[in-house]
């Protein structure tokens, strides 16, 4: 998948994996139910990035990303910084 935005500096550009839907125990969870991941795999890094790569995934910090949304993809930027563990 190539990304229509190029991140700048530090910054890395990625896609949420999706909710889960389903609980451990077999329930299903509606919509307003799920929490947000904090899990996300690379799909574009800036010039300044070191150690993370594209395919990565990681795990950042919840509310230190800007979200956009493209041709019904949603994009997360996260400042290398706020990028807490690769997976």
């Amino acid at each position: 998948m190539t990304t229509p935005i190029k991140p700048l500096a530090d910054r890395v550009v990625a896609v949420r994996e999706q909710a889960q839907t389903k609980t451990a125990s077999g329930l299903y969870l509606p919509d307003n139910a799920k929490e947000k991941p904090v899990v996300a795999t690379v799909e574009a890094i800036g010039p300044d990035v070191t150690g993370i790569k594209k395919g990565d995934r990681i795990l950042y910090k919840e509310y230190s990303t800007t979200e956009i949304k493209i041709d019904g993809t949603e994009y997360l930027i996260v400042k290398e910084e706020d990028i807490l563990a690769t997976l």
